[in-house]
């Protein structure tokens, strides 16, 4: 079987540069390679909009439902900042919506969320008047740290005047006055608060959405962290799932046909359906590692990481990580060395090209030896005694293997 992969292998690497068992030129290999990327392209717009139409556990669950939900109790004095912050992040995403994502089914606990936070944020006016009122509150609280700072200052200055008998007045009289500005801005923006506040609760949109937020147990918030450790958990198998569904046919077509036309001996139909094989199996092969990241390294190594700080060995980790570096940087050497420019290939390549065996320098027309480093570029074949190519494979003559 792995024979048989092998020299399948070899034949369709053969067809993508062959035509006529000649090299192809390279206006040829330019259309090529447009094609290629043409067609990678296409495959991964299509699967993207393919695997769209899976429900991620985004989709699912959004962020708002689990900052609502999920991220600590509701109290009465804190609940409009704190919808007020997750409407002001959803709002002031930079992506634009989708409308398609209204229709996106929804975790049971996010379904009525979704529906009053979504009419929450159409109206544009609603979510002014809110970004308005986070502004007034961080203003507030920014004011409220200054006038401590300057009341600090204030005292500090009171001590000093008794100790220097009035000379200080003057600074005192312009903290005295900063005093009193920053006083009356907080006061201005504190009841500026407290109609926005009185305005936005009396809204019918929010206050049915807390009364579902009310509603929420800690039975609720622990069924959907459950419920979101399983579907970020098989999310990357449905998804790759229906990535095959979309890539295994079109693999199975460029076989189909990469192979006829190889039997058939159609070279030009050979050279394009190799090319259009080894471009439909780069996202397949893209794919099955996401899915083998997503699903076991990632997870496994966060525990081998808590494992190792628990147990004290950090620099274990550290250790282990820089030897599989090493390792894969020397699998990459000797691949590009071996490989993609082993001495074999390097001579193939010159003597197709002309060039000298040994320093590669072009040799003029019938050139028994280098001119530049003197190297004889032929010797007797052991099976015809003619002459053929030092390092050639096979006789020139009598096409015997040397």
């Amino acid at each position: 079987m792995l024979q048989l992969i092998k020299n399948k292998a070899v034949r369709i690497r053969h067809h993508l540069s062959m035509l006529d068992d000649q090299p192809i030129g390279k206006a040829a290999l330019t259309i090529l390679i447009f094609l290629d990327l043409f067609v990678l392209i296409s495959i991964f717009d299509g699967l993207s909009e393919h695997t769209g139409q899976l429900t991620s556990p985004e989709q699912l669950v959004p962020q708002y439902c689990r900052d609502i939900v999920i991220e600590g109790e509701w109290n009465d004095t804190e609940r409009l900042t704190r919808l007020t912050r997750i409407v002001t992040a959803s709002t002031g995403s930079y992506y634009l919506p989708d409308e398609r994502e209204r229709t996106r089914e929804r975790h049971r606990l996010c379904a009525p969320i979704a529906k009053h936070f979504l009419a929450i944020e159409d109206d544009k006016g609603l979510s002014a008047s809110m970004k308005e009122y986070l502004r007034i509150r961080q203003e507030t609280e920014q004011l409220d740290s200054e006038l401590e700072r300057i009341k600090s200052a204030y005292d500090t200055q009171l001590l000093e005047k008794i100790a220097d008998q009035g000379e200080r007045q003057a600074s005192i009289d312009s903290i005295r006055k900063e005093l009193a500005d920053k006083t009356a801005a907080i006061e201005a923006l504190v009841q500026q608060g407290k109609l926005l506040d009185s305005s936005l609760k009396q809204d019918e949109r929010i206050h049915d959405l807390f009364v579902i937020i009310d509603n929420i147990t800690q039975a609720d918030r622990n069924s959907l962290r459950d419920d979101l450790r399983q579907l970020n958990f098989w999310y990357p198998v449905k998804r790759l799932g229906m990535e095959m569904v979309f890539l295994l046919p079109l693999v199975l077509i460029f076989y189909l046909w990469n192979t006829r036309s190889i039997t058939t001996n159609r070279p030009f139909q050979a050279l394009v359906s190799s090319h259009l094989l080894v471009v439909v199996f780069i996202p397949v092969l893209i794919k099955i590692i996401e899915l083998l990241y997503d699903i076991s390294p990632r997870k496994l190594l966060k525990h081998i990481i808590e494992l190792l700080e628990s147990l004290k060995l950090v620099a274990l980790w550290h250790y282990l990580l820089m030897g599989v570096i090493i390792l894969a940087a020397m699998a990459l050497i000797y691949f590009f060395q071996k490989k993609l420019f082993s001495r074999e290939k390097l001579m193939e390549k010159r003597i197709s090209n002309g060039s000298c065996q040994r320093c590669g320098k072009h040799l003029p027309l019938e050139t028994h030896a280098c001119p530049f480093c003197g190297f004889e570029q032929f010797k007797p074949c052991h099976h015809c005694s003619k002459p053929t190519y030092v390092y050639g494979k096979f006789c020139k003559q009598c096409g015997h293997g040397e």
